[in-house]
């Protein structure tokens, strides 16, 4: 694919730019590259989105009037004005109609078992659940927390509550109560959809008992739905509050309609990390959503109907909803696992890939680099040959783990589809597109319809090979509608340092060739894995021990997960430091927050480097605990503070 000296990894033949759809949308308006095409999407986004609408043969039931108002502000852009439509109708009913017997869903539970559903299938469980919802008092824009394991039954649930116009809030099924109940009190949430557990490397994980804990928090949930996914494992249920999923849901009932809903009702809130205070609950619409992921399902990775996409993710994270949507609205099939990838051995996701017929396989870098010491024995004891397209996304590549993903996985023939967006983007700022060239970790360029761009501490435009904060001049149709009942700290998180303009709290660069590539977080999120969690969900919870007084939780590098969670602590006067307690600590955010998000390590210290307004600065702490460059420290009000945690992280 490539010659001695390329500065690209890979580049497409004709035949893959023949197929792709991004081809055909191009020729359909006389484009002749993806430059043309990338810079006529920024400067006529009204033609682009509608042209958009019209190659995906995406329905509104009534046509839009007007693709977007700007009238109060970029930050307050609202899309395809005057139209009606309804997600679950784009993505089951009218391919149920279509197609019936084509597979919508694969599941393959971590013990074997495989389900299908097809698309008249997933219609009935789908409007099943619907009715029983609609019996239990949901109706339009009430919330359901669905808090569950990827499952036909939990795509079921998404459909259900988008058909009635509910809003979903999907919650990361490994998080702890503490994490669980926040997101449903959030967002007033009177329902939530559970399953009894899952199964996770080979033995069962309780879901239940979590969300019993976390629905007694949180004060608002009048009854429980739940999904009887381990038969043998004991669940306790609450009578007058909790329902079974088999005695409520019937599939053989009668069919229900999709309500015709205006562009802009709210289809789920998608909860991010905020590094202050509590998670922040991204607001997502029919119209926009729909379109925005149906549009890049089908250029950037470039699905086709009959074709199977699997991402490695969870319903919790942006990437589940949109491989459900994406995958679906273009009348694709999604490929749903159960548990861990690597589990029961470094093989299971290749077996997947061979079994299934996957398509377009997502995985993340901190996946591959916990593949890589298995060897390769196991990649290629399976057949890939039905893989077109490889994906990434949630966090920064390192060389090494880009190339093996490249040339021991996809034998040096198939692209790498390097996404960045975010929870609150309800898309992509930067992807590639499988018709040029591609270099070794980077995002290709930026999305069709993204006037993005890199600037520095003032605003402006950075040339090639300087870093800046990653920024967007101009609103896009998955753009959140603000934050969930708190619309200052939505203009505050993303449109007040550079006003008018999105500053998403990524460090980015270019090349001369104009490749880009990130560089982390320029904020104070931690990212785990490629899971964004806030600081400040971490220092709840360890303020909930009795021994701890304050606490700064930072991310430092990690040869696998990208970042790892340190907590450096402040301990009450008549406490006594012990490795016994930093145990006690870890264990502490473990059972709140769930076993992903434990910290690495806990360092204890005097006292925390603030500023004299009592900010904690984590730069600073970050900085100290890697030895790292601490910056302008002339705001803190004790900076001997840094010299201390400093020395306390190396033992000294």
């Amino acid at each position: 694919m490539t010659g001695p000296g390329d500065a690209f990894v890979w580049r497409p033949d004709p035949e893959t730019v023949e197929h792709a759809n991004v081809t055909r949308l191009m020729r359909a308006y006389g484009i002749d590259t993806l430059a043309e095409l990338t810079a006529r999407s920024v400067a006529d986004p009204v033609w682009f989105w509608d042209a958009v609408v019209r190659d995906l043969d995406l329905e509104f039931s009534t046509p839009y009037e007007r693709v977007v108002d700007m009238s109060g502000g970029p930050e307050w852009a609202t899309w395809f004005l005057g139209g009606r439509t309804n997600l679950a109708r784009q993505c089951v009913d009218r391919w149920a109609e279509r197609t019936p017997e084509a597979p919508a869903v694969i599941w393959e539970a971590e013990d074997g078992e495989v389900r299908t559903a097809t698309y008249a299938g997933l219609r009935r469980l789908t409007d099943a659940v619907a009715t029983a919802l609609a019996r239990l008092g949901v109706g339009s824009g009430d919330r359901v927390a669905i808090f569950m394991p990827m499952a036909i039954e939990t795509v079921a649930a998404v459909m259900a509550c988008a058909k009635l116009g509910a809003v979903f809030v999907p919650i990361f099924s490994g998080f702890g109560p503490d994490a669980v109940a926040a997101r449903i009190a959030d967002a007033g949430c009177g329902i939530v959809v559970t399953a009894n557990g899952s199964l996770r490397r080979g033995a069962p994980v309780p879901m239940k008992p979590i969300s019993d804990l976390a629905v007694e928090s949180s004060g608002s949930v009048r009854h429980v739905l739940v999904w009887t996914r381990l038969p043998d494992l004991a669940t306790s249920m609450t009578p007058g509050r909790d329902l079974r999923w088999e005695d409520e849901v019937d599939p053989g009932g009668t069919p229900l309609e999709a309500a015709a809903l205006d562009s802009e009702h709210p289809l789920f809130i998608g909860y991010t990390s905020g590094t202050t205070g509590r998670p922040k609950g991204a607001v997502h619409v029919h119209g926009g959503f729909l379109v925005k992921i149906t549009e890049e399902v089908a250029y950037q990775v470039d699905l086709h109907r009959g074709e199977r996409l699997h991402w490695v993710t969870d319903l919790g994270w942006i990437m589940g909803p949109w491989e459900i949507v994406g995958a679906l609205a273009l009348g694709a099939t999604v490929v749903l696992t159960e548990g861990s990838p690597i589990h029961p051995n470094a093989g299971r996701l290749w077996a997947q890939v061979e079994r299934h017929r996957i398509t377009t396989l997502g995985v993340s870098p901190t996946l591959v680099r916990a593949m890589i010491p298995a060897g390769t024995d196991e990649v290629r004891a399976h057949d890939r040959s039905s893989l077109r397209i490889l994906a990434s996304t949630g966090e920064p590549w390192n060389p090494d783990a880009y190339l093996w993903l490249h040339r021991e996985v996809g034998g040096g023939r198939l692209p790498i589809v390097n996404l960045s967006g975010g929870t609150e983007v309800g898309a992509c700022f930067l992807s590639p597109h499988p018709v040029v060239p591609l270099k070794v970790d980077s995002l290709g360029g930026p999305a069709l319809g993204m006037d993005v761009d890199v600037v520095d501490a003032t605003g402006a435009s950075v040339g090639p090979g300087e870093v800046g904060e990653l920024v967007c001049r101009q609103p896009w149709p998955s753009m959140t509608r603000g934050i969930w009942g708190d619309p200052e700290r939505y203009l505050d998180s993303y449109w007040r340092r550079f006003p008018g303009v999105w500053m998403h709290g990524d460090w980015a660069s270019r090349d001369e060739d104009g490749a880009w590539f990130l560089h982390g977080r320029s904020d104070d999120t931690l990212s785990v894995a490629g899971k964004r969690l806030g600081p400040a969900e971490v220092e709840s919870a360890l303020a909930a021990h009795p021994a701890v007084m304050e606490s700064a939780a930072v991310g430092v590098p990690h040869p696998i997960k990208g970042e790892a969670i340190w907590c450096v602590v402040v301990l009450r006067p008549d406490v006594d430091a012990s490795d016994a307690l930093a145990a006690e600590l870890r264990q502490t955010v473990r059972a709140r927050l769930g076993s992903s998000f434990t910290p690495s390590r806990v360092v204890f210290t005097r006292a925390l480097p603030k500023t004299r307004s009592a900010k904690i600065v984590r730069r600073a702490v970050r900085a100290a605990v890697t030895g790292g460059d601490a910056g302008d420290l002339s705001s803190l009000e004790d900076p001997v503070a840094v010299d201390e945690i400093r020395r306390a992280a190396a033992g000294e």
